[in-house]
């Protein structure tokens, strides 16, 4: 069973615990499914919006302290990053924004939602809340945009911790590119997602969302399909923009940023999950190799893409260690 997400998930497992003690009836097992269905409608009531001039960004933030940016993945929302995020509100303040096309956030009209479109529209968003350097936590293509914004905005970046991501020589992966041909003719989010979200069981078979990108055969559950994929399914616009999205990956966001990244001097870790068929098991032996200052690799033997919302205490623990490390070596906190 997945760990908690939240202290409301927690207080619901412990008191069902003790009226089943009090009552001599077996304890309810609180299901992951249960767990996220409570954290959605929390997700829901905490969201967020910013206007910048490419739309109102959706985000959610929590916590208190130096602020930590949580950067997720393609068809994903922030809502990948809500065990995370319960983890280290404690210690940061802790935002999750929706890239332009995915998530709940609105987009203007006309605007373009390449990588380099989303990177400037996390400049935007972070201006307009007055926040100045991050710590950045990031999956999948996130972590493309995170090492363009590490690369481009240097001191807007305390630390980077990066999991399962694009790197220069493997991005777009190969795996996308049944991806790239129905984007392409239109049709990529009524083909893969909408399946997906009318039959959660077909989303977490093997040829499913879930049987590609997660390692528990509970995962997505219905609640994470909801706020993942109802957003894009929700109209023929939110459609078109998910395939512009798409396509936007495939000429190579990170083509020449190899120089770029062997002069960065930020603390980062990387954790992979190793069971991965998405990006190749090779990238966090480059990113090892390349960047001047990463303070270790971890690899987890049975996690596959999208690890950080099953595995939410890896996380904590990495960026906690990163985070001592960061201030031990004297990066502004």
């Amino acid at each position: 069973m997945a760990l908690l997400s939240s202290r409301r998930a927690w207080l619901m497992a412990a008191s069902s615990l003790a009226s089943a003690a009090l009552l001599g009836t077996p304890a309810h097992a609180v299901t992951d499914a249960e767990l996220d269905a409570e954290a959605s409608r929390r997700w829901d009531r905490e969201r967020r919006f910013q206007a910048t001039r490419f739309g109102r960004t959706a985000y959610v933030d929590r916590g208190v302290g130096p602020v930590a940016l949580f950067l997720h993945g393609f068809p994903l929302s922030g809502f990948q990053w809500r065990g995370a995020m319960d983890r280290l509100s404690s210690v940061r303040r802790c935002i999750a924004p929706d890239w332009m096309g995915l998530g709940a956030t609105e987009v203007a009209r006309g605007q373009a939602v390449t990588s380099n479109d989303q990177l400037a529209m996390l400049v935007a968003f972070l201006d307009a809340l007055s926040i100045e350097a991050v710590d950045v936590v990031a999956n999948d293509s996130g972590g493309a945009i995170a090492q363009l914004l590490a690369v481009r905005h240097p001191t807007r970046v305390r630390s980077l911790l990066l999991t399962n991501c694009d790197v220069e020589p493997d991005s777009p992966p190969a795996a996308l590119n049944p991806v790239f041909e129905l984007a392409e003719m239109g049709i990529w989010p009524d083909a893969w997602l909408e399946p997906w979200l009318k039959d959660g069981a077909k989303a977490r078979a093997a040829d499913g969302l879930g049987g590609m990108c997660y390692a528990n055969p509970a995962h997505p559950t219905d609640a994470a399909l909801q706020q993942y994929l109802g957003p894009i399914l929700s109209s023929l616009e939110r459609k078109d923009l998910a395939n512009r999205y798409a396509l936007g990956l495939r000429p190579n966001p990170l083509a020449g940023i190899e120089p770029a990244l062997r002069q960065l001097q930020i603390p980062t870790r990387i954790v992979w999950g190793m069971s991965d068929d998405i990006f190749a098991k090779e990238s966090p032996d480059y990113l090892a190799r390349i960047l001047p200052r990463v303070e270790g690799v971890r690899r987890i033997a049975e996690a596959k893409l999208f690890f950080p919302e099953e595995y939410p205490d890896i996380i904590a623990q990495e960026a906690r260690a990163l985070w001592r490390v960061a201030g031990e070596n004297g990066s502004p906190r």
